[in-house]
């Protein structure tokens, strides 16, 4: 059996006691108020490092500007990073080729799995995401540190990917054909309010999850027998899988659900705030 992408607190620490510890990288960021090195600053996990979502894991946004208006630039809010910065990144926070790495971010994993997915799409497979996040490990009572964590530069090379990526040319084929998942909340989804992105609605042919319905209010991962209920109903046999979200970032957090439950699926990257950019492209 394969190894789980999630991690828990106490099997963590149980690998901190054994000298076993992974790099850990501490990504705790927010929507409304970006990266929190702050946060970091003031207590962490003992080792991590922190990486900034905004800068090291993202490209510039785009700003719908184009060649022409059948060429935009469709990159949305959170691109993904070119392969320079990512790579940077990660040997900065001590990440070689043959490391085991932990992710975390402050509970719910929205931003920690996106960090899995581009690990896993730079190619380093021996990637999992800290269930619960720091909120997790607190409330276990695991020591905290409070000073920067100093590591020796990594090896970490760009592989082939382990993750796939939906062009936007092929979205609205795919959702004809296949199971194309918005993980934006249900309200969002319908159109109802906006509060991120400058036009409402969501793509046509999509089906509604929010990532919200994948954790408990603890903010960890439902078990795998009731994520398999509950995206049996949505995903037919047979049928392949992608996902967006406003801007590629809780997508990731759907993409990681659906591999607790051995569906692989891909993340269009420009998702929602990428598809408006082109006002000829139809909006439900």
């Amino acid at each position: 059996m394969s190894q789980s992408p999630l991690i828990s607190a106490s099997e963590l620490h149980g690998l901190f006691e054994m000298g076993r510890g992974p790099v850990v990288l501490d990504i705790r960021w927010t929507l409304q108020n970006g990266s929190d090195r702050a946060g970091y600053e003031a207590g962490h996990i003992p080792t991590a490092q922190f990486v900034d979502l905004g800068t090291e894991l993202a490209a510039p946004p785009g700003d719908g500007s184009g060649a022409s208006r059948n060429d935009p630039d469709d990159r949305g809010r959170h691109p993904l990073p070119d392969t320079d910065t990512f790579v940077a990144a990660m040997r900065g926070a001590g990440v070689s080729d043959d490391s085991a790495v932990v992710v975390y971010d402050a509970g719910p994993a929205t931003a920690a799995a996106r960090t899995w997915w581009l690990l896993r799409y730079f190619g380093h497979r021996d990637v999992r995401v800290l269930d619960g996040g720091f909120a997790r490990w607190v409330d276990e009572g695991y020591s905290v540190g409070t000073e920067p964590s100093i590591v020796a530069a990594g090896s970490f090379t760009a592989r082939p990917p382990l993750a796939r990526v939906l062009e936007v040319e092929d979205v609205l084929d795919f959702a004809r054909e296949n199971v194309l998942l918005d993980a934006r909340a249900p309200e969002r989804f319908r159109g109802e309010v906006e509060p991120v992105d400058p036009v409402a609605g969501h793509i046509p042919g999509a089906v509604n999850r929010p990532t919200t319905d994948n954790v408990d209010a603890d903010g960890r991962f439902l078990s795998p027998e009731v994520l398999d209920g509950a995206f049996g109903g949505l995903v037919p046999k047979g049928k392949d899988v992608a996902v967006y979200c406003g801007s590629g970032v809780t997508a990731a957090h759907q993409i990681l659900a659906l591999e607790l439950v051995g569906i692989d699926a891909a993340l269009y990257p420009g998702s929602w705030s990428g598809w408006i950019t082109d006002p000829t492209r139809p909006r439900a």
